[in-house]
């Protein structure tokens, strides 16, 4: 996959309103890209669509079907157009195995893992037909350890890598790269904004801030490689540099 420039690429980003997704929105209009705003929450979705020139923004539910087709629709009247999906809308479930309550490790998978299916699935035909598209899903460093009291969580992410992989060979003929993004410990309201920057949340491991891994986000969508690991500790201002930069 060629690198690409940002600039006039319509990229919906779902969870825009707080966190990661609105680190990633910013950088996109930094960019010169054309975000859309797709989160459940409209009233913080509406104040960020302010921010940046009146981005189209959408309240969307990823795990209803309806409220999916109204997001492409919305995109597609706007913009005639998708050539990126930030696939980052996402609940936590930190508790022990024995513990975690079925329901809640139900609905994790609704939205961790059918709603970014879901996402996928609605794109597709889009991008597709312009044989071009970027998909970064958003997974979780918690996938490459044993995170005692984590473990649904990350099994539900686990299953975002596999679908990612999975997805990335089966796409690549119609010109799609399937990427998937893994943060370390995020100082966001993700998790009931248990992490504060700068603060050794794990042993080894330094909270960092959301435009941290928004910024592996920005640069897996210009790549379009495989995985970016965001690196544990203290940020690195060239950790995702590309090397003509």
């Amino acid at each position: 996959m060629s690198t690409i420039a940002l600039s006039d690429r319509v990229v919906i980003v779902t969870g825009a309103a707080s966190g990661i997704g609105e680190a990633t929105a910013r950088l996109l209009h930094a960019a010169g890209a054309v975000p859309v705003l797709a989160d459940r929450d409209n009233e913080r979705l509406s104040r960020l669509s302010d921010d940046l020139d009146g981005a189209l923004a959408v309240e969307a539910d990823i795990t209803e079907d309806t409220a999916v087709d109204a997001l492409i629709a919305a995109t597609l009247a706007r913009h005639g157009r998708i050539d990126g999906l930030v696939n980052n809308a996402g609940i936590s479930l930190h508790e022990r195995v024995d513990q975690v309550d079925l329901d809640d490790l139900m609905l994790a998978l609704r939205i961790n893992v059918i709603g970014t299916l879901r996402m996928t699935q609605a794109v597709l035909p889009v991008m597709r037909a312009a044989g071009f598209g970027r998909i970064v899903n958003v997974s979780s460093g918690t996938t490459r350890m044993v995170p005692l009291g984590a473990g649904p969580y990350a099994a539900t992410k686990s299953a975002v890598n596999m679908l990612s992989a999975v997805a990335r060979k089966e796409l690549e003929d119609d010109g799609i790269a399937v990427s998937i993004v893994l943060p370390s410990i995020t100082a966001t309201q993700f998790g009931g904004a248990r992490y504060k920057v700068g603060e050794e949340s794990w042993p080894g491991l330094i909270t960092q801030s959301a435009e941290y891994p928004a910024r592996a986000i920005i640069r897996a969508l210009r790549t379009g490689e495989e995985a970016i690991d965001v690196p544990h500790g203290a940020e690195r201002a060239d950790a995702f540099d590309l090397p003509d930069e």
